[in-house]
């Protein structure tokens, strides 16, 4: 089991019944699932640049990715219903932590200028989306074999109420928010 998921088990839901006043540890929020996001708009060209996107994706997630298509098309970015834009992972139970584990406390360090991350980016519905710039920011990612630098969206989808709630869970699995 990983090293964040004990965790949670043990000490974060008491800290959260504790803070919340929760008359049962199941009231108590938890996360849901992490959704990994990459947009690759250079697809519409060169198919190859969205399989390098993909691999770098699972090698990042643990998990083959799917392709995302383009729901409608647009004239002026040269896209048609159904052309391939992206790729996406969407990680639960075991995998999740592993990656939430990864993500705060190897990657997010890493970052360049690291201040912390936006405390404001909440959705109002207990979610949480971040954008990183560099997928090089992993560790299993080898510099050398990146042919262009990506970005991603990361979204922690929590079974929250309030952004107060989910802001309090992601912090005490230790993500650093600026303050």
């Amino acid at each position: 089991m990983s090293r964040l998921k004990d965790m949670y088990l043990n000490e974060i839901v008491d800290k959260m019944m504790a803070k919340f006043e929760y008359s049962n540890k199941m009231q108590a929020p938890k996360l849901d699932k992490i959704v990994i996001n990459m947009g690759v708009g250079e697809a519409k060209e060169n198919s190859k640049v969205l399989d390098s996107a993909m691999s770098d994706l699972e090698i990042i997630s643990g998990q083959k990715p799917v392709t995302t298509k383009a729901k409608n098309s647009v004239a002026n970015f040269k896209i048609r219903e159904g052309m391939p834009i992206g790729c996406k992972v969407t990680l639960r139970g075991e995998k999740m932590y592993d990656f939430a584990d990864r993500l705060i406390n190897l990657a997010l360090p890493r970052v360049r200028d690291f201040r912390g991350v936006n405390p404001n980016a909440f959705d109002g519905r207990g979610n949480y989306a971040l954008g990183i710039k560099e997928q090089l920011i992993f560790p299993e990612i080898e510099y050398d074999k990146v042919d262009k630098v990506r970005g991603m969206d990361i979204i922690f989808v929590t079974t929250a109420n309030t952004d107060e709630e989910a802001r309090e869970l992601l912090t005490q699995f230790g993500m650093p928010f600026k303050k």
